[in-house]
């Protein structure tokens, strides 16, 4: 038999693994360099991807700042803070539908999906977008084809939400190597110089979801102690409380009651971008104009009055702290540094509170939004093999059981528990001749499974029927490095067995994931063509909206024959436009900018000329 032969892939280095911070609002890519240095690809400030996708139609995906653009004219076909939507049912974010500028379709079974132009998207399908985009980042950088990847998510991920993170990774075409959390990857980050030791409070605050995390730094050898956090709370909800206020407003005061989807993106977007300001300024000046209702809006937004906004949010983050500090048995003096994580962290409130919390300054001189993507790209290289002195023990978020008798919940793993871990535990029969047993699995704290998250069910048969308390039933879950669950149950007088992964019913099946990459795969040159001809369609249509909107609202100004000339090449375009040629497509789209564009001047012109005849010579 023949021997293998080891491929080289490069003085020192072994296979390429990037680390991937998957975010609610920007999601990032790093890598470890050729001087065992992290870093973030494209670190001159083009690294940060907005985590936004805009879904055109025809196929046509575009993601990060691209998508952003199209937040106020495809309003509904783009979308964003999906990482939200993870792991979740349309029961679990009904309330906030109303803050949303695109639709969830109304369905109460399973994952939550998108709704755009009559087709569903499941928020795995969507982050898969995102995560195919940072992919294809990478490769760039490298000149390579990179298939694998650490990704990042919340600590207290349930599974499902894990699984679901896994699943988007695999349809990006990427083999995610590991789930890992956090606060975990930011304190990975914070001891590069592996001379820091001591215990480290990860305080993490991003869009959309909250982690504090618990860590002894020593060695090299990361141990989590203690973890908490709501995969619901973060600076999304702060917008949404200014938002909240806005709109108030906007009805007292201009009889604004409902707002378009359009207007309400302008409404987020003003929010936003107060929130980020008043993390520097003490005021601003807040304008924007809501077209559809003919109303402009301006107000001064002072810090106090955002932090009185803002507050009770905040507030909610305190209790999971102190809850940290109570599980791994320390009090506020037994921590060493705080580190702090997430663009929210940047509001100076929450720095205060923090550093009330732990009764110590936050260290904040790594970038908030670039420390977790680092500390992903440093696990990567370890698992990637070229790097051997750190070593990872993470915890279980919440604990994990089986439904017994009454509908209690019977933990076999309790939380902050280290991982990776199995436990087993012996079970009987409570009613007499049992030929089946069912085995609920459960996340969650509480005493009853009622008040559980359900992870997945199964039954364990057939069994001989024997009175109740005869039959020994061993029940194990094992749970691997990525936090996700296995659950194993064994009759032990017969040995009959049966044994699950647990793919919780939020997650994709496995057929699902493979028919996605196979069409993907499949389409692929198709799908380029088709791109191509929608991006020409979609530009041309700009145009000829804009085109026809100016000439009709500024008539006074069209000169003789220049009407005639406009509409003869629109109907051209538009023609053009029904078939496949995007070249075509293209060039008569320049023939109308180019045949447009004294008009353009003519109207930018009297604008002008109109601004300066309203205001006195002094105001000039």
């Amino acid at each position: 038999m023949a021997s293998l032969l080891q491929i080289d892939l490069g003085p020192g280095r072994k296979r390429r693994v990037v680390g991937i911070d998957l975010g609610t609002t920007n999601s990032l890519v790093a890598y470890i360099d050729e001087h065992d240095q992290p870093g973030v690809i494209g670190a001159d400030g083009d690294g940060i991807v907005p985590s936004v996708i805009a879904v055109l139609g025809q196929g046509d995906v575009v993601v990060g700042r691209r998508a952003k653009e199209h937040l106020f004219t495809d309003t509904e076909k783009t979308v964003y803070s999906v990482k939200r939507l993870m792991g979740k049912s349309y029961n679990d974010v009904e309330r906030d539908t109303h803050l949303l500028s695109y639709r969830l379709a109304p369905r109460r079974e399973g994952l939550v999906r998108v709704e755009i132009a009559g087709t569903e998207y499941t928020p795995i399908e969507l982050s898969a977008m995102i995560l195919r985009d940072l992919k294809a980042r990478a490769e760039e950088h490298f000149g390579e084809t990179v298939t694998a990847a650490v990704i990042t998510v919340p600590a207290y991920f349930n599974d499902a939400q894990r699984q679901a993170t896994k699943d988007a990774g695999k349809l990006a075409g990427l083999d995610v190597l590991r789930i890992l959390n956090e606060p975990t990857a930011a304190a990975l980050a914070y001891g590069l110089d592996q001379e820091r030791k001591g215990t480290v409070a990860v305080y993490d605050l991003g869009g959309g979801t909250f982690d504090i995390s618990i860590l002894r730094l020593e060695g090299g050898v990361y141990q989590v102690l203690a973890t908490g956090g709501d995969t619901y709370l973060g600076g999304d909800d702060i917008d949404q409380a200014i938002m909240t206020r806005l709109r108030s407003e906007l009805a007292e005061q201009h009889g604004v009651a409902e707002v378009t989807p359009q207007e309400l993106q302008q409404i987020r977007d003003a929010a936003e971008r107060a929130k980020q300001a008043l993390s520097t300024a003490e005021e601003i000046a807040m304008e924007f104009t809501l077209a559809d209702h003919a109303v402009t809006f301006h107000r001064a937004f002072r810090r106090d009055e955002l932090e009185e906004i803002a507050g009770p949010i905040i507030e909610r983050t305190m209790e999971p702290c102190r809850r940290a500090l109570r599980d791994a048995g320390l009090a506020a003096a037994g921590i060493d540094a705080v580190v702090l994580v997430g663009g929210s962290t940047r509001m100076p409130l929450v720095k205060q509170r923090v550093g009330e919390i732990f009764e110590r300054e936050p260290f904040d001189s790594l970038n908030p939004d670039e420390v977790v993507a680092l500390g992903a790209a440093i696990q990567a290289d370890v698992l990637s093999g070229n790097r051997r002195d750190t070593l990872l023990l993470d915890v279980v978020p919440l604990s994990l059981g089986i439904e017994t008798v009454g509908g209690m919940m019977s933990v076999l793993i309790p939380r902050n528990t280290t991982i990776p871990t199995q436990v087993r535990d012996h079970y009987t029969t409570f009613v007499d001749n049992q030929t089946g047993i069912n085995i609920n699995v459960y996340q969650g704290e509480r005493e009853f499974v009622r008040d559980n998250r359900q992870l997945a069910a199964f039954t364990l048969g057939p069994l001989p029927p024997l009175p109740a308390g005869m039959p020994k039933i061993e029940v194990a879950f094992t749970i691997d490095a990525d936090g996700i669950l296995r659950v194993k149950a064994k009759d032990m007088r017969t040995g009959t067995e049966q044994e699950i992964d647990v793919r919780p019913s939020y997650g994709l099946t496995e057929d699902e994931v493979e028919r996605m990459l196979r069409e993907s795969i499949e389409r692929a040159q198709d799908d380029i063509n088709e791109r191509m001809v929608v991006e020409a369609r979609t530009e041309a249509e700009t145009l000829i909206q804009a085109a026809t909107k100016t000439v009709e609202k500024h008539a006074d100004l069209v000169e003789a024959g220049e009407r005639e000339r406009i509409e003869e090449i629109i109907g051209r375009m538009r023609e053009a436009m029904h078939g496949g040629d995007h070249r075509l497509i293209r060039e008569i789209t320049e023939e109308l900018d180019h045949v447009t564009e004294p008009l353009a001047q003519r109207v930018m012109n009297d604008s002008v000329q109109k601004g300066i005849g309203q205001k006195k010579i002094e105001e000039v």
